[in-house]
């Protein structure tokens, strides 16, 4: 593809798909996988368009045919996992409070699937463009709208609830990321840094007390108890939002 036909158009999503007359020998569907297979395995770094290639075993011709560059390859690994996450139907689902909670777990297992999905957030361009994410924001107005939210109100919900998980899940997934690299079990990396910790705590009061309450925590029950607390913070502020200005 000429060079200028590829910077015309800002996103994948953009860009119309060419007619060929020949059947390519890969699709869109099997690059985007095994992209996915990749990170999951060797994480962001390893991320290349030749890497890709070399593992699919495919020429110039049958990748650049579907994906012309490496931006467009992860606006279209990043909607494939948006994919994962899991709305309740508006006709069936919970109160609304209830759902966003559904909404959120699901969202935070599907980052700490993928590590490298935190990461890559920043650079995914046109991401909110894809099919994937698409459905996904539409279903999340239709449960808060038939909660009685204003498309408005109910968008505001929406990015308020995924602003404060992709937050955590990012720190989440960093650090999980870190423990695969050190070949260490998180129980076992915190049991051997804890007496470090105590000790470092020493001369800060409130931070003292703090660690003596929860001395000899279990790592993942912590993170997950942390990740429901401000969850639910943030759903109360909400929530009270709400009940003001109605």
């Amino acid at each position: 593809m000429p060079a200028d036909e590829q910077t015309a158009y800002p996103s994948v999503w953009a860009r119309p798909q060419r007619r060929r007359r020949e059947q390519p020998t890969l699709s869109r569907e099997q690059i985007v996988a095994e992209a996915i297979r990749l990170l999951d395995a060797d994480g962001v770094d390893a991320l290349s368009m030749r890497k890709l290639g070399a593992r699919l075993n495919a020429g110039a011709t049958s990748m650049y045919s579907h994906v012309t560059n490496k931006d467009e390859l992860i606006e279209l690994v990043v909607d494939e996992v948006y994919g994962e996450i899991e709305v309740p139907a508006a006709d069936e689902s919970p109160q609304w409070r209830e759902a966003m909670e559904q909404v959120a777990h699901s969202l935070r297992a599907t980052i700490l699937r993928h590590p490298w999905l935190a990461s890559l957030l920043g650079g995914a361009g046109t991401a909110y463009l894809g099919p994937n994410m698409m459905r996904l924001s539409d279903e999340i107005l239709g449960v808060l709208e038939s909660a009685g939210f204003e498309l408005d109100e109910g968008d505001v919900v929406g990015t308020t609830v995924f602003a404060f998980v992709v937050g955590m899940a990012t720190s989440e997934a960093a650090w999980l990321t870190s423990l695969a690299r050190s070949g260490q079990g998180e129980q076992e990396w915190l049991d051997r840094i804890w007496p470090a910790a105590e000790a470092a705590v020493q001369s800060f009061p409130r931070l003292k007390r703090q660690y003596a309450g929860i001395r000899n925590p279990d790592a993942q029950t912590a993170r997950s108890t942390k990740f429901d607390q401000g969850l639910s913070a943030v759903l109360d502020g909400l929530a009270a939002r709400r009940s003001a200005t109605s």
